[in-house]
């Protein structure tokens, strides 16, 4: 019988795992927060699916669950965060502070940070600032995953970004999206269901095209999204993310001599923009007078409305676990 636990007692649970196995508890509530997110708004690639990826990325060495974020302020707009090798929840939290202090006082602001692992969505990093009242872009490189257009071998991240802009008595609009055909989550749910990907979608370690999630994660490689138009914003990413925050190239990449190693080494760079600071704008009004414009030539939701829904029913009835991630979470614990 699948089991039925609250949002909050899947949080604490995922922390208590986090600590098990050497985060420290500050940390851990940092990243678990992240992981049941996901699962409770039915982002199921990205929730408790990866957490024995977390887990073998602490007990490899590869990364630093007790390590302290350095929060540096680089100059009036930017920040420069050192996650000295720890995940990229915490440093994110640390920075948060300064962060929204600079982009309130001048209306813009960047967060650079660095020597991060970031192993999962990034929509629940931007949510809570639009729902401060702040624009908000975030970008992530990661492990090489995907080919550059043309390419046969893979040499970039999948490489995504998310966006959340503030709404007037509504939740946030936001989207978060790889900049692949399908994220690596999601080759990871097809494999662990059995199930094919899409056609396009991936290569073989021989660079051949497969609908084979295993060819793929066996030494294959993902393709970008739009042909050459993916491919370009991919580098912009692994430019943004990777370089301007001093973080690492996917494509160097060192995991391997960790065996057993899952969570992507390389940076993250975070805008936030008070939509309030630019005069005459007339933001909230405008952006309502788009959205019904959108409505009204037929799309019946916007980006994070399914999300949303899911969030809704999983806080009034609670998440319903599979056998096989509530077998998870005990292994995990014991």
């Amino acid at each position: 019988m699948p089991q039925v636990v609250s949002v909050s007692e899947l949080t604490e649970t995922v922390a208590r795992i986090f600590v098990r196995h050497g985060v420290h508890p500050d940390n851990a509530a940092a990243v678990a927060a992240t992981v049941a997110a996901a699962e409770r708004d039915g982002s199921t690639s990205h929730g408790l699916l990866r957490l024995p990826g977390y887990v073998a990325s602490l007990q490899s060495g590869w990364v630093d669950g007790r390590a302290v974020p350095v929060v540096a302020e680089a100059a009036p707009g930017l920040i420069a965060t050192d996650a000295a090798n720890g995940f990229a929840q915490p440093a994110l939290h640390a920075s948060g502070p300064l962060l929204r202090d600079k982009a309130r006082g001048q209306g813009i602001a960047a967060l650079a940070i660095r020597d991060s692992h970031h192993f999962a969505a990034l929509w629940p990093d931007i949510e809570p600032f639009a729902a401060e009242g702040f624009i908000a872009l975030t970008m992530v490189n990661g492990r090489r995953r995907m080919a550059v257009w043309d390419g046969k071998q893979k040499i970039l991240g999948t490489n995504p970004m998310a966006f959340a802009c503030p709404r007037v008595g509504r939740p946030p609009l936001v989207w978060d999206q790889a900049s692949s055909v399908i994220a690596q989550g999601e080759v990871l749910l097809a494999a662990e269901r059995g199930l094919a990907i899409p056609q396009g979608a991936g290569l073989d370690a021989e660079g051949k095209p497969t609908i084979d999630p295993r060819a793929v994660l066996d030494g294959g490689s993902l393709v970008p999204f739009g042909s050459h138009k993916g491919s370009s914003i991919a580098l912009m990413i692994e430019i943004l993310a990777g370089a301007l925050t001093g973080g690492c190239f996917s494509f160097e990449d060192r995991s391997a001599a960790y065996p057993g190693a899952q969570t992507p080494k390389a940076g993250q760079l975070v805008i936030l923009i008070d939509p309030a600071r630019v005069p005459g704008n007339r933001y909230f009004e405008r952006i309502e007078s788009l959205f019904a414009a959108i409505a009204e030539s037929g799309v019946e939701r916007l980006p994070a409305e399914r999300r949303y829904g899911h969030r809704e029913r999983a806080l009034r009835d609670g998440i319903k676990l599979s056998d096989r991630n509530w077998a998870t979470l005990q292994r995990l614990l014991a």
